[in-house]
């Protein structure tokens, strides 16, 4: 038996916003959260911008006991989850708890304390770490940590597909709430590399803008880091029904594939399996689909080639869509980021505001759909899809339906 599957919890912390709120605001605006890196030796650095999270304070929220055992992704990821469990008003014990997991979507992990630890070692000389070292920088500790706080006690487990991590771990608890394995599964996503290892490493890809991240604009020099986390309730529709729990989107369709071509550069044809594999999971003819969140990054390649797969899978649909990249305003949160413009997804079908294309500056003919150009707009939307398309060529797309 297949069971339908809606979303019934959301939660957030990223560049725009430290809540759902703030961030559906600061989509609406076309508002910039992109500025000024504040972390140790900027200086050394050549890329000095980021999506960073401001006004943050870890002592307002843990306490030092759970500070040495949650690295920045795990604490964005447990804020996030609060948020969204808070929504949804579910509690777990006894069976539920069994049928209930935690799939979350992360690239590098606890990369702030790897980069503290390698400066205590390497730098300073020290010879011992702290014990929880290890516990603290794993990929799953976050997963980890929002099972063992909120008593789940099903399927738990993270996935690291670079930038794809969040689309692949939604995708696999919408499946294993679909096939029946669970009935809630919380999921989503996180990222914390603006530290100076982080942001090093991706200076040596030459992808990074110095300035501003300008998705589809002919003026794009290349991508902006950011850093947050993305955090759903998904559930089952007759389990939401039948408490009257709110139901925010429908989980209709999800798809994968492998370029199996390139370790850095997109395929066109692997983006295109992936965006009609989820149109085609969810039963959905491409003319009712309304809006797209496209992965754009502002790199060249990117743009241009997810552009074309959207061309090619819609054909002449293609110009009736509207496809925004909110990573302009956020920044790219790599493994975190699918979750956080599953937001915007939201927004389009809830609220019908398609978020915006912000520092678009000059026409491209290679990136001809309608992007939403810095403003966002008002329009009724009946389905979304959100991309993702990873470094390896790991893609994983998501359709999503108006509340039913």
């Amino acid at each position: 038996m297949s069971h339908r599957v809606v979303i019934t919890g959301a939660g957030t912390i990223n560049a725009l916003g430290h809540d759902v709120p703030a961030t559906l605001e600061a989509m609406r605006e076309g508002r910039c959260g992109i500025g000024p890196l504040d972390i140790r030796d900027v200086d050394r650095l050549a890329v000095k911008i980021g999506g960073q999270v401001t006004g943050y304070d870890e002592h307002a929220h843990f306490n030092r006991q759970q500070i040495s055992l949650y690295d920045r992704f795990t604490q964005f990821t447990l804020l996030a989850a609060r948020e969204a469990l808070g929504q949804a008003g579910l509690s777990f014990s006894g069976d539920m708890a069994d049928r209930s997991g935690v799939v979350l979507g992360t690239s590098g992990g606890g990369l702030n304390t790897q980069d503290e630890n390698y400066r205590a070692v390497y730098e300073e000389g020290k010879n011992r770490v702290h014990p929880f070292i290890v516990p603290k920088l794993m990929n799953n500790a976050a997963a980890s940590h929002v099972s063992m706080e909120w008593n789940l006690r099903g399927p738990s487990f993270t996935v690291a597909t670079a930038c794809a991590s969040s689309n692949h771990a939604m995708g696999q608890a919408y499946q294993m709430i679909r096939s029946g394995m669970a009935d809630v599964m919380i999921t989503g996503g996180s990222e914390s590399m603006l530290c100076f290892g982080g942001v090093k490493a991706w200076e040596g890809l030459r992808v990074m803008s110095k300035d501003a991240c300008r998705p589809f604009s002919a003026t794009r020099n290349g991508m902006v880091q950011g850093e947050g986390a993305g955090i759903f309730v998904f559930e089952r529709l007759d389990h939401a029904k039948k408490r009257g729990a709110e139901i925010l989107a429908e989980v209709a369709g999800f798809a994968m594939s492998s370029d199996a071509s390139d370790i850095v550069m997109p395929s066109k044809q692997g983006a295109a399996r992936a965006i009609a594999g989820a149109l085609r999971d969810g039963g959905i003819d491409r003319g009712q689909v309304g809006y797209i969140n496209a992965h754009g990054t502002g790199t060249a390649a990117n743009d241009k080639t997810e552009c074309a797969a959207v061309a090619d899978v819609f054909g002449a649909q293609a110009d009736k869509l509207m496809l925004s990249s909110t990573k302009s305003m956020h920044g790219h949160l790599i493994g975190g980021t699918g979750a956080v413009e599953l937001l915007a997804c939201i927004m389009a079908l809830r609220d019908g505001v398609i978020a915006p294309t912000i520092g678009y500056e000059e026409f491209d003919p290679e990136c001809a759909l309608d992007v939403v150009p810095n403003e966002a707009r008002e329009a009724r939307v009946e389905v979304a899809l959100s991309n993702a398309f990873a470094f390896g060529g790991l893609n994983a797309v998501l359709a999503l339906k108006k509340a039913p």
